[in-house]
Parts: C-alpha cells; sequence; structure tokens
C-alpha cells in the first residue's frame, strides 16, 4: 500500500503538478480560472440551444435595446458593425500579417494565420452544428442569412482584435492598459451593435465573446510557448 502511494505521490509530482505549475505560469491564475468559469458558462448556452431551448431573457433585452432606436444611433451602430464585417476583417488580417512579416515576427505571424483561420473555422463550424435561427422582433436595417449561434461578429472581433492588441501590448507594455481598454471597448461595442440591430440575441453574443476569448487564449498561449523555446535554444 505504501508502495502504491509513494508511487502515486511520485506520478504527481513528475507529470501533473509540473504540467499545472506551468500552465499557471503560461496562461497565469486569473487567465485560467477565467477560461473554466468561461468553459461551463458556454456549455450551458450551449446545451440549452442545442436543446432548441429558449432564453426569456434574449428576447426582453432585445426589446429594451430597441427601445432606444433613432435614426443617428441606426447610423451609428451600421458604422460600428461593419468593424467586423468579412470585407473589413480581412483588410485589417492581411495588412497585419504583411507587418508581421516585414518586421521579420515570424512566430508571430504563424500564431496570427492560426488564430484568424480557426476562429473563422469556429464561427461557420459552429453555426451550421447549432443551426439556430436568428431573431425576427422588428425589421432590421441590415439582412444576414447565416445561423445565429455563436455570433460571428463577437467570436471573430476577440479573436482578431483581440490578437493584434496582446501583440502591440507586449511590444509597448507601458501603453498595455490603454490599449486593452480600448480593444475591449471595440469589442463591446461591435457586439451591441449585432444586438441594437436586432440580427443575434443576446445569448449569441456572449457564446461567441466565451469561444472566441477560448480561442484567444489559446492562440496566446502558444505564442508564449514557442518565445519560450527560442529563448530556451539561445
Amino acid at each position: 500500500m505504501q508502495t502504491l502511494l509513494q508511487k502515486l505521490v511520485q506520478f504527481w509530482r513528475s507529470n501533473v503538478h509540473s504540467g499545472i505549475a506551468f500552465l499557471i505560469t503560461t496562461v497565469g491564475t486569473v487567465g485560467l480560472v477565467s477560461c473554466l468559469i468561461i468553459i461551463y458558462v458556454v456549455a450551458q448556452i450551449s446545451d440549452e440551444v442545442l436543446d432548441k431551448e429558449a432564453f426569456a431573457f434574449d428576447k426582453t433585452i432585445l426589446l429594451w435595446i430597441h427601445s432606444f432606436a433613432n435614426p443617428t444611433l441606426d447610423g451609428v451602430m451600421r458604422f460600428i458593425t461593419r468593424l467586423n464585417d468579412p470585407s473589413t476583417v480581412t483588410v485589417i488580417a492581411v495588412v497585419t500579417l504583411g507587418i508581421l512579416l516585414w518586421r521579420h515576427y515570424y512566430s508571430e505571424a504563424q500564431i496570427f494565420i492560426i488564430n484568424c483561420l480557426g476562429g473563422v473555422v469556429l464561427s461557420y463550424g459552429l453555426k451550421s452544428l447549432f443551426g439556430k435561427v436568428r431573431p425576427a422582433l422588428w425589421q432590421s436595417a441590415i439582412k444576414d442569412l447565416s445561423f445565429s449561434y455563436p455570433s460571428g461578429h463577437a467570436l471573430g472581433s476577440t479573436v482578431l482584435y483581440g490578437f493584434i492588441a496582446y501583440l502591440v501590448a507586449t511590444r509597448y507594455p507601458q501603453f498595455s492598459l490603454f490599449i486593452y481598454t480600448v480593444v475591449v471597448c471595440l469589442i463591446g461595442a461591435i457586439g451591441l451593435s449585432r444586438l441594437y440591430l436586432g440580427v443575434h440575441w443576446p445569448t449569441d453574443i456572449v457564446g461567441g465573446y466565451g469561444i472566441g476569448f477560448l480561442w484567444l487564449t489559446f492562440c496566446t498561449t502558444m505564442l508564449k510557448l514557442q518565445r519560450i523555446k527560442q529563448l530556451e535554444i539561445q
């Protein structure tokens, strides 16, 4: 019995404990806890969506937001939502990739490509999997024909702008708080614009943000690991 316990303790120290400690060091305690909470929330929402269950507060929130509608806000929200339209993000992604290659940041460029492509696959793949119908509570100023859950704009903006913010913040750490604040406000505004325009349910936005954040965390962690390996080689 004692020998078995000793083997279990040794296994824990050499495999599990070291792995957890390294993960916490790389991602951070707050990041790891945040990911676990987000996984739980996204799993709960996704389970309800798969079961074709409706969230009572979804309709209430959308109608409340719509009560503030006016022509000026219509124009502002259409402009904000276009910041994550496919045509816009394609240009931003190509320009960002070009800058990374020009500056010889090859590791960053590689992970950036994985980050963007993964975001696209997750968005379209999960939409097709869940097949949730978009809201039709009023005549929207824009027309979207794809499925509703998760929000591609929420997921995509988190993945794209979040990764760019991470790259810039790591190069200019003295401005990191400002950079992340601006990007969080931008991503939040894009999600709000989708609700205001009536093309997504609130749970679509929450799910999109959650899935996008998890993928973003995975990609930034890969980049951190690559940098650690490069330092070890040097």
